[in-house]
């Protein structure tokens, strides 16, 4: 009796752990990220890494309903088409401090191509109270032959990115749109670990295991610290203050960086208010928190967190969780797809507090 009343007891917890994730939306097509306002509109990304057509960026109606946004002229761009005032690849969005919508667009065609000339490697920022483009910035300036821009945040005038392709950090004015490469090829921008998901190492259509340099990047609270990884990890941190120098040498500036925490292989991260990072471990589908002093606890474990990536925190102190199975698109599986449709955005109480620097 005491065997079975254990096994019911400890078949409710599983199920209570479970019953945390709430499911808030699902796609027939993968997505990467998803973002939210006061509000209450949720826009969502899909990054398209194998190159087919259709929507880049959408907002999620109250029905389920999946719109292009912010509207179909953007999202309707082809190979050979302009690339002006078209999303060609997008692969990041998030409500800014500014209240605006900003997307990166990659430029790129698909996954490993390179950036195509004109306009298609951008930042694009959207007014979601009237769905109008605010600004456009070009970055093909900064880019090199292999870049991929792959994440951003803001904080005050100042936007910094992420490049997966061509190991570095960007710092881009937002009002100037003048950008600058940091870090270049630094071991804290580029990946020299194997990514491993679902235990097993990524490897591309060829064999190769698949790097993803400068990926996830976080701003602590009070702006002082930059938090960034390859998509292997580990995480890494350097003052903005020493970022934002310009008159600072590249080998002086590499000398302030400094090894936070040896992160797992990550989807996505954010941070909140109070400067605990949330990373998504895309090896053993979960969530981990680390603190501002190091010390990490798990959020929570769920074979349904099926590459979990850009983590969103909203105003009520949910934790949004897009899972897009990523790995197991075609391009990481010999060419044939394992993805299990719909793929599904959970939400997950953790009473944090967003970070909107």
């Amino acid at each position: 009796m005491k065997i079975i009343i254990g096994l019911i007891t400890f078949i409710a917890a599983v199920s209570s752990v479970k019953a945390q994730l709430i499911p808030v939306a699902s796609s027939t097509v993968v997505w990467n990220g998803v973002t939210t306002n006061s509000e209450g509109r949720i826009f969502v990304n899909f990054p398209r890494i194998e190159g087919d057509k259709g929507m880049r960026i959408g907002e999620v109606l109250k029905n389920g309903k999946i719109i292009p946004y912010p509207n179909e002229d953007w999202n309707n761009w082809k190979l050979g088409a302009d690339v002006n005032e078209k999303f060609v690849r997008t692969n990041s969005l998030r409500i800014g401090p500014d209240g605006l919508l900003w997307i990166l667009d990659t430029g790129t065609p698909s996954m490993g191509q390179k950036p195509l000339v004109g306009n298609a490697l951008k930042l694009v920022s959207i007014d979601i109270k009237t769905n109008t483009v605010q600004q456009i910035i070009p970055l093909s300036e900064i880019a090199k032959p292999s870049t991929f821009i792959d994440d951003l945040r803001i904080s005050g005038n100042t936007i910094y990115l992420t490049d997966a392709g061509e190991p570095a950090l960007i710092i881009v004015d937002k009002t100037t749109g003048k950008g600058r490469r940091v870090l270049e090829n630094h071991p804290s921008t580029t990946d020299n670990l194997p990514i491993k998901a679902e235990g097993k190492v990524m490897k591309d259509e060829k064999g190769n295991e698949v790097r993803i340099h400068a990926d996830q990047l976080e701003i602590s609270p009070d702006g002082k610290w930059l938090y960034f990884q390859p998509a292997s990890g580990p995480l890494w941190r350097v003052q903005t203050q020493y970022l934002n120098d310009e008159n600072l040498s590249e080998k002086d500036l590499a000398s302030k960086v400094k090894l936070f925490y040896k992160t797992p292989s990550t989807g996505g991260t954010a941070i909140d208010a109070d400067g605990n990072i949330y990373v998504s471990d895309v090896n053993n589908s979960e969530i981990i928190k680390i603190s501002q002093d190091g010390k990490e606890s798990l959020i929570i474990k769920d074979k349904r967190l099926l590459w979990a990536d850009a983590l969103w925190i909203d105003d009520n102190g949910y934790l949004w969780i897009p899972t897009g199975q990523l790995n197991r698109l075609a391009a990481f599986e010999n060419g044939k797809s394992r993805v299990t449709f719909p793929v599904v955005i959970y939400k997950l109480k953790i009473n944090a507090k967003p970070l909107r620097n």
